[in-house]
């Protein structure tokens, strides 16, 4: 198993949602996150000051697939949260040992 985690503007949530649901993926959790790539933030006017936002606001989501089905989660995550800009995000795998479903003890892929 993997857990796919990926970072992306909040604005494309919708539609990585909707991708992940087209490839059958029954659940994600979504939290929300801030931090900086290389754009290393950027500048904004507020009632004439200027001022420098370090950290841009971000979302993270996360779902743990079996091994097989990785690439295709991978995929689709990219082709949704693409807008071809700077800051689109980042999507990384990293094996999973083991999940338990807690309501019902349920181990490995059963728990997924």
């Amino acid at each position: 198993m993997k857990l796919i985690t990926a970072v992306i503007k909040p604005f494309r949530l919708d539609e990585v949602k909707t991708a992940l649901q087209e490839l059958g993926i029954q659940g994600l959790t979504v939290t929300e996150a801030s931090g900086y790539g290389r754009q290393r933030g950027h500048t904004e006017v507020y009632r004439g000051a200027e001022y420098q936002v370090d950290l841009v606001p971000k979302v993270r989501v996360e779902i743990v697939v079996d091994d097989a089905d990785a690439e295709a989660v991978i995929d689709g995550i990219v082709r949704a949260a693409a807008t071809g800009k700077i800051g689109d995000g980042k999507v990384w795998a990293v094996p999973v040992e083991t999940v338990v479903r807690v309501r019902t003890g349920e181990r490995g892929p059963d728990a997924v």
